[in-house]
């Protein structure tokens, strides 16, 4: 008869019991890692194909049906984090987010320039190369700080984001909201990495720049000296509230000297530079 000593069992158990929560920890290590995890200094190969746009028919709140949704050539290739870029739209291209009105938003700024393959692959700021994720919404009423939030929040949950690289931009009613948004908190803000309101539509005073500069937040404001329907005078003092509120970095403005309200035609082109830089590669310069 085989005997075992009470020390052999003792021994025997505490060694499978080791062994057990060994293999149970690797386990989970390897199990940890999430795709929004990986190291954001992975070589990034500059893109050379266009972004690929398609349309969404999916809600992100009650107030957007569906969007439209840009992603670089190679997303599907790669782990990389891309920065975002939502581009809030105007008045006139309100709508349900339905095959009938969503090609709307496809009038006016980066989707446009994306469906025209006039948008580049990416763009090299400081040597380095930056391809955008580009998510443009379309609200059914004029939107909300809180619709802002859920699209951020729904961006980051479904695709790979650098959430230190979101950026908001917008025309007319789209550039309002931009002010709004970013206004509206300072956690908000602080999400952001810049913004860009073209003709916005909004309402300026010294408590929303204050809000602005003690997020640090860039700002790259863009009107027509004549607009008609947006007076340029809610981005001049919007500027000014920001320079009294010694915002760093210091805000930009840009007043195009002409009429009409349509300035972004010419300020989302690409070819279109200040100092060197379009707005995309201004944008690019700063992260959280």
């Amino acid at each position: 008869m085989l005997i075992i000593s009470r020390s052999f069992l003792l021994r025997f158990c505490w060694l499978m019991l080791f062994s057990g929560a060994l293999l149970w920890s690797t386990g989970c290590q390897k199990s940890s890692v999430q795709p929004h995890q990986l190291p954001k200094d992975e070589i990034y190969i500059p893109e050379t194909q266009p972004p690929i746009q398609t349309a969404v028919y999916q809600s992100i709140d009650a107030n957007i049906g569906g969007f439209y949704l840009a992603l670089p050539a190679r997303y599907d290739s790669t782990s990389y984090l891309y920065p975002l870029l939502i581009f809030c739209h105007g008045i006139g291209e309100l709508g349900d987010g339905s095959a009938q009105s969503l090609p709307a938003v496809l009038r006016n700024g980066p989707p446009k320039l994306i469906d025209q393959k006039k948008f580049p692959p990416d763009f090299e700021v400081n040597g380095k190369h930056f391809a955008f994720i580009v998510l443009s919404p379309q609200f059914k009423q004029w939107p909300s700080a809180s619709d802002i939030q859920a699209i951020i929040h729904f961006a980051k949950s479904h695709y790979r984001i650098d959430s230190t690289r979101i950026y908001l931009t917008g025309l007319s009613m789209g550039g309002g909201i931009t002010w709004d948004y970013a206004s509206a908190n300072t956690a908000y803000a602080a999400q952001l990495a810049a913004i860009l309101p073209i003709a916005g539509a909004a309402w300026p005073s010294q408590q929303k720049a204050d809000t602005m500069a003690k997020a640090h937040l860039p700002v790259w404001a863009l009107h027509n000296q004549n607009d008609p329907t947006v007076p340029s005078s809610y981005s001049i003092d919007f500027v000014q509230y920001l320079n009294n509120a010694h915002c760093n970095p210091p805000p930009r403005l840009t007043i195009f000297p002409v009429s009409g309200h349509d300035a972004w035609t010419k300020a989302y082109d690409p070819a279109y530079q200040e100092n060197g830089l379009n707005v995309y590669q201004w944008m690019l310069q700063y992260h959280r």
